[in-house]
């Protein structure tokens, strides 16, 4: 019993430092985003503190901008808790998905922990995992990832507006750069990955163009086309069974 326990432990600290590791070029993209954010929260009349506070609350940026923006408009709190949810709604499917992939007897607490942590990114590296996910990998990458989110907030509060709006802008441009990062080593091992990722970056593209879709929020489009897509794929491209996570997962070593 001691040396099953001692192996989980040590698997939780692989994993975490695993996490740590692959968070890190995350939660620098994030420092350099926040920036924007942080002049954004800055117009809205928040301190660094208070922005900080916000970032590492909230952990998106596309909900604490909508936020920012109720704030300066001095609407109320129905308001803020409205739009948050809408522009947010994509981390339900996202939630979802990673759901899957936790041992089934995991305790409450870590499923609340991995749900505090799922970002756009880290939802992206934690589907990479094989087998079940660990909850000390998501862990380990919000350790690095959610400071740094919320460091540049506060300090784009502080000094965003002494920099030039071009070079703010152009700060955004890290998180692409991260996610063909994640996207390349998978769609390079697995040519139907390949074609998914095209097919979804070209769908993206005509959703933004057409009269019907593009008057849609862009988090309500990537909804739209994450169920439309997904669907097609698992009909098309069924996962092998047998090829599941349960054989690793039976046991909780959590």
């Amino acid at each position: 019993m001691e040396q099953r326990m001692t192996a989980g432990n040590k698997n939780n600290k692989a994993m975490f430092f695993e996490g740590l590791r692959d968070g890190l070029p995350i939660g620098l993209g994030y420092f350099a985003v926040a920036f924007a954010l942080g002049v954004a929260a800055r117009d809205a009349g928040l301190s660094p503190l208070q922005g900080f506070i916000a970032s590492i609350l909230c952990l998106a940026s596309a909900g604490e901008y909508a936020g920012f923006t109720v704030i300066a408009a001095a609407s109320g709190l129905f308001e803020m808790a409205l739009i948050t949810l809408i522009v947010n709604a994509r981390y339900l499917l996202m939630s979802t998905a990673v759901s899957q992939k936790l041992p089934e007897k995991m305790h409450p607490i870590h499923r609340f922990g991995v749900a505090y942590f799922i970002t756009d990114e880290i939802f992206a590296i934690e589907m990479r995992q094989k087998g079940d996910l660990n909850p000390f990998y998501p862990y380990g990458a919000g350790a690095v990832a959610a400071p740094l989110w919320a460091l540049g907030t506060a300090l784009g509060i502080l000094v965003g507006n002494l920099m030039p709006a071009r070079i703010v802008s152009a700060l955004g441009v890290a998180l692409f750069g991260m996610f063909l990062a994640v996207i390349i080593p998978p769609a390079k091992e697995d040519r139907i990955i390949l074609g998914l990722i095209i097919v979804s970056f070209t769908a993206s593209l005509a959703a933004s163009k057409l009269p019907w879709l593009s008057s849609l929020s862009s988090g309500n489009r990537i909804i739209l086309l994450t169920i439309v897509l997904s669907a097609a794929a698992s009909v098309l491209f069924p996962h092998p069974s047998g090829d599941s996570t349960e054989e690793k997962g039976k046991e909780d070593r959590i």
